[in-house]
């Protein structure tokens, strides 16, 4: 299918912008245009058309997958409108959106990603996928900076907590266990991203891997990324069992991988950028006064 030009803000002076071209593709999709099923013409095709790389295409066809607006993008080749199109705004759930902005945030030379989050095991599975790219040479950042901020030790959590017993020593047993899982995936977190600096032929120069506790628990989850995106989401509290020492039993928990995400770009202005600059001085205040330093053995 021929794409006609029909924005003139891809075609000014900055080359269009990943954002720019999104929002026209998303427009077409929107309005019938492009059809359930249909296939996009190829990266070249849409980088000769929007007179951009074709690394900016495939930032703004990342941002349509993030969407839900896409399937079989990154496949090796043209992505097609998904069969289910998802209305605007749409969240989608922990693991189909965080990977996808994280890799577009490790697109960049230096990257900066702030996390608020109850444990570190969503983090190191979304971060799987652009750890590989750097491995194989197709993402070159110069440095990486995380800061992660998570519940302190010793805190009487607000969940996992038992249903009906009321043995706090139980509650405080569980809380332990959870803490010891924590800091196991905190240290694995860390050496992963250290070894980027150590091994193979496409290393970067700078990782800075820094941990902090909060004196509460985390009701939500945040990823500020380059101080340019903020992805975020509630712990949804439910009845879940849990296995413990002593067996199982019920819960009042969360499971972080079904937390449903959302996406706010500083391109996008108005809401969106305010969300992300708001969010960004309140991680800030909270690194710089009321957390403390959580140190971790090798």
């Amino acid at each position: 299918m021929h794409l006609t030009q029909e924005n003139d803000v891809v075609t000014g002076s900055n080359k269009g912008s990943p954002q720019d071209i999104a929002d026209t593709l998303r427009g077409r999709i929107r309005s019938g245009e492009l059809k359930k099923g249909d296939k996009l013409p190829t990266q070249a095709q849409l980088a000769a058309e929007f007179g951009v790389e074709r690394g900016t295409v495939r930032q703004a066809l990342r941002i349509l997958q993030q969407d839900g607006l896409l399937s079989n993008a990154g496949k090796g080749s043209p992505p097609r409108v998904a069969e289910a199109v998802p209305e605007p705004d749409a969240p989608q759930q922990t693991i189909a959106i965080l990977h996808t902005c994280l890799e577009r945030a490790f697109e960049a030379r230096e990257v900066l990603v702030d996390v608020l989050c109850f444990t570190a095991e969503t983090l190191i599975l979304a971060l799987a996928e652009p750890l590989r790219l750097i491995h194989q040479g197709r993402l070159r950042p110069e440095s990486i900076q995380l800061r992660c901020l998570v519940p302190a030790r010793g805190l009487s959590l607000a969940f996992p907590v038992p249903v009906e017993e009321e043995d706090s020593s139980r509650a405080q047993a569980m809380h332990e266990e959870l803490m010891d899982q924590r800091d196991s995936q905190l240290r694995v977190l860390r050496s992963t991203l250290k070894r980027l600096t150590r091994e193979g032929e496409n290393r970067v120069g700078d990782v800075r891997v820094t941990y902090k506790e909060l004196p509460f628990t985390t009701p939500a989850k945040l990823y500020l990324l380059n101080g340019e995106e903020a992805v975020f989401g509630y712990y949804q509290v439910g009845e879940r069992p849990r296995e413990t020492a002593g067996g199982e039993i019920q819960t009042y928990d969360v499971s972080g991988h079904k937390a449903m995400l959302f996406s706010f770009a500083r391109s996008r202005g108005g809401r969106d950028g305010a969300f992300v600059e708001e969010s960004q001085k309140w991680f800030n205040a909270l690194w710089e006064t009321i957390a403390t330093d959580l140190t971790l053995s090798e």
